[in-house]
């Protein structure tokens, strides 16, 4: 319908506003645009949508919503309590990479069930809570992962050019995007599911040879449309979309395509970061703080058909090496929260999802070379799955675009700095077109200011144009804050005409009560203005002004650090709150319905969290955590008479104005964990001396002397070609044994070696010679490879050694380099092979036949079983990216079960050990966690102070917990220390087994402390108790043949 707009004179202004400057009318027009088909793909009738929003079984629904990765967070139990957290943010909606390498450790296995692989597990849990799901399998996912999430085995070139239409790619990928494909099948909301869109690729920004003229890249566009009719040939029917790079890339939409160019998806979708996507803002160029883009000219231009979408939109940032211990978490905090979300809403994003709402842990070998163990992201639910006031302040915003419908259908009638009398200070209008509903997104013009604004905002309404507040003090916008503001907000059967403060969600109480909330900051004003109310009182909390017009009743207050409660006489109650009382403040659903309907919902005011809900004859039963005692105020059906708070019924009273009230005690007593004791030990690095035989299954001959990979010049590096993955090697470290012989009839023996190794940036190498150590390549944050001239008198390099080869014996000599891997490059540098480039000899003359002395054989050792395909199922459930060569790993030290009765009894890591090699520790640790406690439990490194002063921090640690391995401390290259393990790694109830592989690179040896910290501890609902032995797979005999 349309809406006559009738001014209004300012006669109820009130000159105590306290503002300054003259009002002014705003220069817009509140012209309706002309409506535009509802579209569909042809393949089913749920899901439609326009250029305004997405239509879901006839709704038009604001999709707001959060990343997590399920294989980032191993145990399948654990997936629930992230996924509740999501859901009590007020948001409807998941999305999820799945990770090609993690589910296809070898060409021929695919894993979708064990442990972690078990996605259809996570989809089921989903739909359980009532979430929406967008699955993203890729084949490439970036994120940053080893090689984007490609299969490691599929980037030596071998497998042909990598995210084209080559042959031998397609059929790499396609036995995994079958599995996905089919496993989520059944999980699509056309089949009774949640599963609603399903990403082809990621931020593939190919289409196009130039995309302004429009000329197609063939290539490209092959490669996405053989994933395509891999997904519909496979079931799939949801939206096709697709995440494009940055605002610069227009690939993938059929409305940009106006050639036929092919290729496009559904829907298209665009990420964005716009305070750098990095901690370290050296990565990101032309980062400006506080900045904004102009996403709406952008949909406008590239997809003005369809919903604009964002896929990823930032919802943290990740730490690199170089990065600030513990302050990634700083830059995306609650004012970016507040400031850029709305932003995004202001500029018409109808579908967001913020990457991550849960980073979780690049457990393993995961990560991609430049970040660590953290995946932290700086997320609002953090690695350790703590919540914080940036999970609070966005789940404001999520409870206002859960029920605000009507936000799904706007056009964008004007933008300026005329909308209110202050030119500080920048207005989008927004206006639905069939009701009138008005939303207002005010921020500061310079978008870099953080002053404090009093202002007046004109609106228009269905009872006039006017400023508001009409009758109470000015609005105040202060530091980087953005506010939406609404007119003719429809709320069940009411309506608003106007209000100063923000909506934060309302729920329609037995179809006839309805509950509004709205929250300001302390000592703000606030006002609104409701129609058809004659009446109203004050029940509870501080006063208000309430005054009768002809539509309605206007309520102007300054809100308090509590709650007030204003009951009216057309059956709404207004609870007015501050911004600390909207953060405990949750609407739980009663409902699986991941839309939430407002009359299926409950109003909660008190705990730490409040995960779900359900009636049961007089009782509303609430599942949630607490961190003190803490009252609960409960606003839900009348004939509810009793509060059961995580299955222990509360005594409960009724309020004056019809609440339920109660009292949580506090949560058990605060957990302290064991200490770690029962220290043994054992050297780790047998290889290095020339006694050790490398037979057998741990080793293979290194001897390609041609290589599929197109990223190499044969001409430049060492032959036979040593790069692991060609060999079967694709995840840690490595170790490379090359052999040459020195006869009696040679004059000169070799005097040194030149080595440069390629292993990801922060990674390591060591080089032994016949047992006695040359030098290491200590490692550096931006270095990708590493490279090191040793003598064989001294090991050191640069050094005279013509006249000095001490070290090298008469027959057969081993030079042994130990390195680690961390990561594969990523996009199209996944190629960038992983192992040694050059081993060069150096000296020498080779006695009477003049020629200079060469390695005769290299041999190669990784991960155990990762040479042989069919032996590459040692460990199915942490799969290969969970360890790599050093002996203890191939032997099986670090797993439960395996016999260390003969190893030496010490004090563990913290006693240290002198001189260069590798020490293994295995000790112990027991728990024994009391029900009702959710618990995060880390492990934290504290290097000598000695060392620390010394420098001689040259280092590396790997921890394992229950064979996991969880941490991966750098001392000499990052700042991260602290490394949270969650419950099904940790068994909570019962004995644990850590152990440590410490490598040091350094003759000074390494001596580290490590302690077991609590994080955090509140009393839950969740159980982290549960039987997860079978993610802990143990020892087994086999692992002997590894030596």
């Amino acid at each position: 319908m349309d809406f006559l707009y009738r001014a209004r004179g300012l006669s109820a202004w009130v000159s105590s506003l306290l503002l300054l400057g003259s009002l002014s009318q705003p220069g817009v027009s509140a012209a309706r645009s002309s409506p535009e088909a509802i579209l569909d793909n042809g393949l089913q009738d749920e899901i439609k949508w326009d250029r305004h929003s997405i239509i879901i079984g006839g709704d038009r629904l604001f999709l707001f919503g959060g990343e997590m990765h399920p294989f980032r967070l191993p145990v399948p139990e654990l997936w629930e309590d992230i996924l509740q957290k999501i859901k009590a943010l007020g948001m409807r909606h998941v999305s999820i990479y799945t990770h090609w390498g993690f589910h296809a450790p070898t060409p021929d296995k695919a894993d979708f069930s064990t442990g972690a692989h078990n996605i259809t597990h996570f989809l089921e849990t989903a739909k359980n809570v009532g979430l929406y799901v967008t699955v993203r399998p890729g084949p490439y996912i970036n994120a940053e992962t080893n090689a984007g999430g490609l299969a490691l085995w599929a980037t030596t070139g071998e497998h042909g050019s990598l995210r084209l239409n080559d042959t031998a790619f397609t059929e790499a990928w396609t036995p995994y995007q079958d599995g996905i494909a089919q496993l989520t099948r059944p999980f699509q909301l056309t089949e009774d599911g949640t599963v609603i869109m399903y990403q082809i690729e990621n931020e593939y920004g190919e289409q196009w040879v130039d995309a302004e003229a429009k000329i197609p890249n063939p290539a490209a566009v092959s490669y996405m449309e053989a994933l395509e009719d891999n997904a519909r040939r496979n079931g799939i029917v949801v939206p096709l979309i697709h995440n494009s790079p940055n605002l610069n890339s227009p690939v993938w939409s059929k409305d940009y395509d106006t050639v036929g160019a092919g290729g496009n998806v559904d829907i298209y979708g665009v990420d964005n970061y716009p305070q750098c996507w990095s901690c370290d803002l050296e990565e990101c160029t032309n980062v400006t703080p506080w900045a904004v883009f102009n996403y709406f000219d952008h949909f406008e231009s590239v997809s003005p058909y369809q919903p604009s979408l964002m896929p990823e939109f930032q919802g943290g940032s990740y730490n690199p090496w170089l990065g600030p211990a513990g302050a990634c978490r700083d830059r995306t905090g609650v004012d970016f929260v507040n400031f850029y979300y709305r932003d995004n809403i202001a500029q018409k994003v109808s579908i967001l999802t913020l990457y991550t709402i849960f980073g979780g842990t690049n457990w393993g070998w995961l990560a991609a070379p430049f970040i660590g163990t953290s995946y932290d992201y700086g997320a609002a639910i953090s690695e350790d799955r703590s919540i914080d006031d940036k999970y609070y302040e966005i789940k404001n915003l999520g409870l206002f675009t859960r029920v605000a419908d009507e936000l799904a259908l706007t056009d964008r009638v004007g933008t300026g700095v005329e909308y209110t009398n202050n030119t500080n200070l920048f207005v989008t209008e927004l206006r639905n077109p069939d009701t009138g509903a008005g939303f207002y997104f005010i921020r500061h013009d310079e978008t870099a200011s953080d002053s404090e604004e009093w202002f007046a905002l004109q609106v228009n309404t269905s009872i006039g144009e006017f400023y508001v507040p009409k009758i109470g003090s000015a609005v105040v916008l202060s530091g980087h804050e953005g506010k939406i503001l609404v007119t003719d907000f429809h709320f069940g059967k009411h309506t608003l005409y106007y209000a100063t403060a923000e909506v934060l969600t309302y729920s329609i109480i037995d179809n006839e009560k309805t509950v509004l909330v709205l929250w300001t900051p302390s000592g703000r004003s606030g006002e609104f203005f409701l129609k058809g109310a004659k009446e109203g009182k004050i029940s509870s909390g501080p006063p208000v002004t309430l005054v009768a017009e002809d539509e309605g009743i206007i309520v102007a207050y300054i809100q308090k650090d509590e709650r007030t409660i204003v009951e009216l006489d057309n059956g709404v109650t207004v609870v007015l709150v501050d911004r600390a009382t909207a953060y405990k403040t949750w609407v739980p659903a009663l409902t699986d319905d991941p839309k939430v309907p407002a009359n299926q919902t409950a109003v909660v005011i008190g705990p730490y969290l409040v995960r779900s809900a359900t009636l049961t004859d007089t009782t509303i039963s609430l599942q949630g955590d607490f961190d003190a005692v803490t009252p609960l105020e409960v606003f839900t059906s009348s004939h509810i008479t009793g509060i059961r708070w995580n299955d222990v019924d509360l005594p409960t009273t009724r309020s004056n104005h019809s609440t339920l009230v109660a009292t949580v005690p506090a949560p058990p007593y605060f957990y302290t964990p064991a200490k770690i004791v029962s220290w043994k030990y054992h050297d780790a690095l047998p290889e290095r001396f020339p006694n050790y035989t490398d037979t057998g299954p741990a080793w293979v001959l290194a001897n390609r002397t041609t290589t599929p990979n197109p990223a190499v010049d044969p001409d430049d590096v060492t032959k036979p070609f040593l790069f692991a993955d060609e060999y079967g090697f694709h995840t840690g470290i490595r170790l490379w044994r090359g052999h040459f012989t020195v006869s009696s009839a040679d004059d000169n023996a070799p005097t040194g070696v030149y080595l440069n190794v390629q292993g990801g940036t922060a990674h390591g190498w060591s080089a032994y010679l016949n047992g006695v150590f040359l030098g290491s390549w200590l490692g550096e944050a931006d270095a990708g490879t590493g490279n090191r001239t040793l003598s064989f008198s001294s090991g050191d390099d640069d050094k005279d050694s013509s006249n000095g080869a001490g070290l090298v014996k008469e027959g057969d000599n081993v030079l042994l380099l130990i390195h680690d891997d961390t990561g594969h490059d990523q996009r199209d540098a996944a190629i960038n092979p992983r192992g040694v480039l050059n081993a060069t000899l150096l000296g020498g003359g080779g006695g009477n036949a003049g020629k200079k002395l060469e390695f005769t054989s290299w041999k190669v050792a990784g991960t155990a079983g990762g040479s042989a395909p069919e032996r590459a199922g040692l460990d199915t459930v942490r799969t290969h990216y969970n360890e790599g060569g050093l002996a203890a790993e191939r032997l099986g030290w670090h797993l439960p079960g395996f016999d260390d009765s003969d190893w030496e009894v010490g004090r563990g890591p913290a006693e240290g050990f002198t001189g260069a090699g590798v020490r293994f520790y295995r000790g112990r640790t027991t728990l024994d966690v009391p029900p009702g406690i959710d618990l995060s439990l880390a492990f934290r490194f504290t290097p000598a102070e000695e060392d620390v002063e010394k420098g001689t921090l040259g280092y590396r640690v790997l921890l394992f917990v229950n064979g996991w391995q969880y941490a991966r401390y750098y001392p000499s290259i990052a700042s991260e220390d602290t490394f949270p393990v969650p419950p099904g790694v940790f068994d909570y109830s019962t004995t644990n087994l850590i152990t440590v592989a410490v490598w040091s690179l350094q003759e000074e040896g390494a001596r580290v402390d490590i302690d077991l910290v609590v994080r955090y501890a509140v009393g839950s609902s969740l159980n982290i108790n549960f039987d997860g032995k079978y993610l802990q797979p143990g020892w087994d005999p086999v692992r002997l043949e590894y030596a």
